[in-house]
């Protein structure tokens, strides 16, 4: 079975968000699939996906912290700069962490370790809507 769809995500304010929840929802044949992967794929410069404990919010701030420490805004030699000294830092901090996940599928459901969760990394201080493009492969 090949599925794929492409899921909207609301305006998230700056920061780690997890959305395995959202992910989850739209994909429902996802219960039918024994053994499979999904492919999660941002379609962003300015915003990344990664994989991290989803039970503490400290994790979440503390990612924030040190992406923003790591690589600060308005960074004085960016020449990237017409779209706000937040853009260039963004792009950076979205390479840095990946624009895709593979995540396993087993038994009707991901295959995630029991703290682990889906974020979405919202780089900028107004990045919108997120577009996902999910593709369910498997059997």
């Amino acid at each position: 079975m090949w599925t794929r769809r492409r899921v909207t995500l609301r305006p998230y304010p700056r920061g780690f968000h997890l959305i395995t929840r959202e992910v989850l929802a739209a994909l429902p044949e996802l219960g039918q699939v024994q053994t499979g992967l999904l492919h999660v794929f941002i379609q962003h410069t300015s915003a990344s996906l990664t994989v991290s404990e989803n039970a503490s919010p400290d994790v979440r701030r503390d990612f924030e912290r040190y992406f923003n420490h790591a690589v600060p805004d308005g960074w004085a030699p960016f020449e990237h700069t017409l779209e706000g000294d937040d853009d260039m830092a963004a792009h950076i901090k979205a390479s840095v962490l990946g624009s895709s996940l593979s995540l396993p599928v087993g038994g009707g459901r991901l295959t995630l370790g029991t703290w682990q969760g889906v974020y979405l990394c919202e780089h900028r201080d107004q990045g919108g809507a997120r577009s996902l493009v999910l593709t369910l492969q498997g059997e």
